[in-house]
């Protein structure tokens, strides 16, 4: 019954977008109230789900997102982006831009959160677009997937890395078989699934990027344009790298965590955009404030947006769905590996986010994984493909790439959904892979 109930929701979710024309935060919140009080909770409770739900995603995202907008803005603005875009397109040519983004989606990706890689790549990907005259998710679902990706399969991202700890996984071997199996995901997710999408070609909304391209003696310098648009990468990169080679405790490895923290880097990126990208090009502060503001406000309605996904996402777990999911699942007769990801798809499916359907999933089969003889390190991997599986409404990453691509929701459902599909049963398929080698 929990389950039939939470699907209920999602179709009504679906009639009020598209049949009715309902405003998707005011949808998501009705839809909220709806399966939880279908799932027996008292409304006091209802409530207070979606309204953790709205504070626990916007929480750390409404930061994230709001510096990524303002960086973003001002790179695009300054010339930065057409400044690298231009540079990547002569280094790889017009017909290997897509190899360039996949590269740089998965090194960005590697050590940042997805959130945060996505908002300081994206202006890039619409400069990309503009400069080759390439259809804008010929281009982007390449970054997108990498992105995708990294985040699901590899630490240190949360839930990889946390499940890793969980089955005693070597983190290294993870990292190296989760490589080893991301490498057909993307390609065929990035590169091979986005030449069947030319007919696609959206503009993105003009009140967060303004793509007017600058004449070529006012672009900032091709050095100081990439180490703006990329030195949230470089802080927390860097971080991550000091800290795996200085011994925890000591003065570098505590510095480390200040500057790599997600937070910090966004804010200090932001601060040396104004002064690089800004001032230092002869712009005063009050206009340099006015790109500011003007991004942050085009962002608005996404934020209200990604906090509803966050509020059903909060009900279906509190409502208790991803336990009863599981509970099902638990005594198929399926191998653990096929089990593992089988949960981890179901429950991503149902609840949305792909970081609870990682650790729900690891909780659930850790008891079978001492008695299947089967490797930690694919089992994390499993996990993570699994996790990745058919985002659509109920995931807030979805409503991220349908409103920065200005799509419909069919359209977001036949290219962002289809593609974290692909990365999810590619991902199987290397893990079974694998199993034969391992």
């Amino acid at each position: 019954m929990p389950l039939i109930i939470a699907l209920i929701g999602i179709a009504i979710l679906l009639l009020l977008i598209i049949a009715f024309r309902l405003n998707a935060f005011i949808a998501f919140v009705i839809v909220s109230l709806i399966v939880g009080l279908g799932q027996g909770m008292p409304l006091d409770e209802v409530a207070s789900s979606i309204q953790n739900g709205i504070g626990n995603t916007l929480g750390f995202l409404i930061i994230i997102l709001g510096f990524g907008a303002m960086l973003g803005k001002l790179v695009a603005d300054s010339g930065a982006a057409q400044r690298i875009t231009t540079s990547l397109v002569k280094l790889f040519g017009i017909q290997k831009v897509q190899w360039a983004l996949v590269l740089t989606g998965f090194i960005v990706g590697i050590p940042m959160f997805y959130s945060v890689g996505f908002v300081i790549l994206v202006p890039l990907v619409f400069a990309v677009a503009q400069t080759t005259r390439l259809p804008l998710l010929y281009v982007g679902l390449p970054m997108l997937a990498s992105l995708s990706v990294t985040h699901g399969y590899l630490p240190p991202h949360p839930a990889p890395s946390a499940i890793a700890i969980m089955f005693e996984a070597d983190l290294g071997l993870t990292l190296i078989y989760g490589v080893v199996a991301a490498i057909p995901a993307i390609v065929l997710a990035g590169p091979l699934f986005s030449r069947t999408l030319k007919h696609i070609n959206p503009t993105p909304p003009k009140d967060i990027f303004d793509l007017t391209p600058v004449p070529e003696h006012q672009l900032p310098s091709l050095l100081t344009s990439i180490v703006t648009a990329l030195f949230p990468l470089i802080l927390i990169g860097s971080s991550a790298v000091v800290g795996l080679m200085t011994e925890e405790g000591s003065t570098l490895h505590t510095l480390s965590t200040y500057w790599g923290n997600p937070l910090l880097a966004m804010l200090l990126s932001v601060l040396l955009a104004i002064y690089t990208l800004g001032l230092k090009r002869g712009k005063k502060m009050d206009e340099v404030m006015k790109s500011i503001v003007q991004a942050v406000s085009g962002i608005t309605m996404i934020l209200l947006i990604i906090g509803g996904a966050g509020a059903l996402k909060q009900v279906l777990i509190d409502s208790g769905v991803s336990e009863y999911i599981g509970d099902m699942l638990k005594g198929s007769s399926l191998s653990p590996l096929l089990l593992a990801w089988s949960i981890a798809a179901a429950i991503r499916v149902c609840v949305g986010s792909a970081t609870v359907a990682g650790l729900t999933t690891a909780g659930i089969i850790l008891p079978v994984l001492g008695t299947a003889g089967v490797s930690g390190e694919l089992m994390v991997l499993a996990i993570g493909s699994g996790s990745l599986m058919f985002s659509h409404v109920n995931d807030s990453g979805f409503w991220m790439f349908k409103e920065y691509f200005n799509l419909s929701l069919k359209e977001t459902l036949s290219t962002w959904t289809v593609m974290e599909t692909i990365v999810s049963v590619t991902g199987l398929i290397s893990v079974l892979i694998l199993q034969t080698f391992i």
